[in-house]
Order: C-alpha cells, then sequence, then structure tokens
C-alpha cells in the first residue's frame, strides 16, 4: 500500500471512531425489580426505564391488564418508557401470582371489583411504591403520573377517586369506567384522560354513570371515543374476533394522545 493511501485509510478510521464517539448513547431499556406490600401481602413489579440518559423524567405508575406483571407487560412498559418516563410497573395480586390465561385472570380480579375498597387500597399501595422508589431511577418527584389498560385502567380510574395530590396525571385505555361510590366524585383532584374505544360494547353501559361522576367532581377531565376500536385495542396479543381485538391504528393514536396530555399536565415546574 502506498504511504498516501495508509495516511488516508488511517484519517478514515481516526473520523470513524471520532463520529462512534459522538453519537449518542444507544436506548438501553431496563427493568429492575422492586418489591413493596399492602399490609401483610407482599407485591412485586418493575421500575422501567431507558439508563442511556440519568437525565430527570417524570414517573408513571403503570397497572397492566387483567393478566397481571408478565413479560407481554414488562415489553409494553418498556416501549411505552422509551426516553420520556421512568415508570413502575405495578402488580396487583400479590408476589407470584400470574395468571396463566383469561379464565385465571377473570379469578384473579374478582376480589377487586367485589370489593373495591381492596382495589382502591392495592393501587394506592402501588402509587406509594413509585414515590418511594424515586431515588433508585431518575424521575422527577415534581412529575408523577399513572396510566392503566382494561382492569388496570379502572384500578387507576380508583386511585383518582381516593383523592390523590392535585396535579396527578391519570391516562386510561379501555378501562372499566363503572363508579362504586358516586359520592367519591368530590374527591378526584387528578386531570384524567380516558381513552376508550367506540365500539367497545362492555363501556356502553355504564357510560352515562361515568360522564355523571365527572361533571360533579369539577376536575379537569377529557373522555375519547376512538371510533371503530374495540375492547383491549393496545394489547396487542389479542387477535379476536369479538369485543377484545389490537387495534394498531387506534394504539398509535392513543399513546400520541398520551403523550400530549403529559406533556401539558406534567410540565416541567
Amino acid at each position: 500500500m502506498h504511504a498516501s493511501s495508509k495516511f488516508a485509510t488511517t484519517l478514515a478510521g481516526i473520523a470513524m471512531a471520532v463520529w462512534l464517539f459522538s453519537m449518542p448513547a444507544q436506548a438501553a431499556p431496563r427493568a429492575e425489580a422492586v418489591t413493596w406490600k399492602d399490609g401483610s401481602t407482599e407485591l412485586s413489579g418493575y421500575l422501567v426505564w431507558d439508563d442511556a440518559s440519568s437525565a430527570k423524567r417524570p414517573g408513571l405508575l403503570m397497572v397492566p391488564n387483567w393478566h397481571g406483571v408478565n413479560a407481554i407487560a414488562v415489553a409494553k412498559a418498556k416501549m411505552i418508557a422509551g426516553h420520556d418516563y421512568v415508570i413502575l410497573l405495578a402488580d396487583m395480586y400479590g408476589k407470584g401470582v400470574h395468571p396463566a390465561d383469561d379464565k385465571a385472570a377473570g379469578e384473579a380480579v374478582k376480589p377487586f371489583y367485589g370489593d373495591r375498597k381492596l382495589m382502591e387500597r392495592r393501587v394506592n399501595a402501588a402509587w406509594n411504591a413509585l414515590q418511594a422508589n424515586t431515588g433508585k431511577a431518575p424521575i422527577d418527584a415534581a412529575r408523577l403520573g399513572a396510566i392503566g389498560f382494561c382492569f388496570g385502567g379502572s384500578a387507576v380510574l380508583d386511585l383518582a377517586r381516593s383523592g390523590v395530590a392535585p396535579g396527578l396525571g391519570i391516562v386510561t385505555f379501555h378501562a372499566g369506567l363503572n363508579p362504586d361510590d358516586p359520592a367519591k366524585a368530590r374527591a378526584i383532584k387528578a386531570r384524567l384522560l380516558v381513552i376508550n374505544g367506540a365500539n367497545d360494547r362492555g363501556a356502553w353501559p355504564v357510560t352515562d354513570k361515568f360522564f355523571a361522576e365527572m361533571r360533579a367532581s369539577g376536575t379537569d377531565w377529557q373522555f375519547v371515543n376512538i371510533g371503530g376500536a374495540v375492547h383491549c385495542f393496545t394489547e396487542t396479543e389479542e387477535r379476536g374476533p369479538g369485543n377484545c381485538m389490537y387495534d394498531a391504528q387506534a394504539s398509535r393514536r392513543a399513546y400520541r394522545m398520551m403523550h400530549a396530555f403529559f406533556d401539558e399536565a406534567l410540565a416541567a415546574k
């Protein structure tokens, strides 16, 4: 090789090294196991965030659907967290309880829908766990919110009904909407974005009750019906047919709405 060629090759190598060094760190989503308690019940979940950056960001409590904390829920939490949020993926059932199918999941949620005080207490325990773990991940403790899917959406609505601090932002996706006690409307202080499928037959019978509750609350709330979508529209594993089916377009739209909502509700102070 001629000297000039060697020199050019060396320069090219140096340039490549400088370029690679100057590139931003690649996304490194992580899920760190955490535990907490509700009374004597031990619960477990994951703190999920992209540790390519140490920048502080909002912290979100995420309550998954009735299948609870599993590999699908962890992957979903990583996708949502991106570089925007730190997520506490919360267990509602108890450490080691992982429903294997819809039948088992249906049995797991029965106690919570049968006893809404249990639901409220358990989701508040998860909310407290998010606050207690702010030092373990780059969470801006002044910017906290919650999201929930299906059963998890019902849970974070009950978090709002429990009267959590003003300024909290809550987003639900295809949630169960039924209020257990209309008088609790007065306790709602959180800002709410509730996103449902316009063709979700399960939500139709209770929307009037839910709207009445929201009007009585006086809080800042939005309700969005996505045309054509049924229940479970963000759940990638649900392929229907019936009233529980993934809808890629509805899912993308819902996540864009979520980001816009939190950009406003959890704006840096």
